[in-house]
């Protein structure tokens, strides 16, 4: 997977290219760890995410639970795989998410 961190002031976007599974999870949880501090504003680009699984979800509720504190939380681009999947998990109900258009 592909990780690339844009970062705007107090706005951090997070590009996501490939697969989000157990193998790189952790990697997405390290750069979280190390770069939420002081972020009001924190977007994932799931644009060209290909796989998501529930290691990736539980690494998204964690970042979501973070940014409850501090701000807020988008995911965008969310493909139609993408989406099932949050819509399956109920995640749906929890993120602001905007479909690929």
């Amino acid at each position: 997977m592909i990780i690339v961190e844009n970062v705007n002031g107090n706005q951090l976007c997070i590009s996501l290219d490939g697969r989000l599974d157990t193998t790189t999870a952790l990697e997405l949880e390290k750069i979280l760890s190390g770069s939420l501090e002081g972020v009001t504003e924190l977007t994932f680009d799931m644009g060209a995410l290909d796989y998501l699984s529930s290691a990736g979800l539980r690494i998204l509720l964690g970042a979501q639970k973070q940014m409850n504190k501090q701000g807020s939380m988008n995911v965008v681009r969310v493909n139609e795989t993408i989406m099932e999947i949050f819509e399956v998990t109920g995640f749906a109900d929890i993120l602001t998410i905007e479909p690929q258009v």
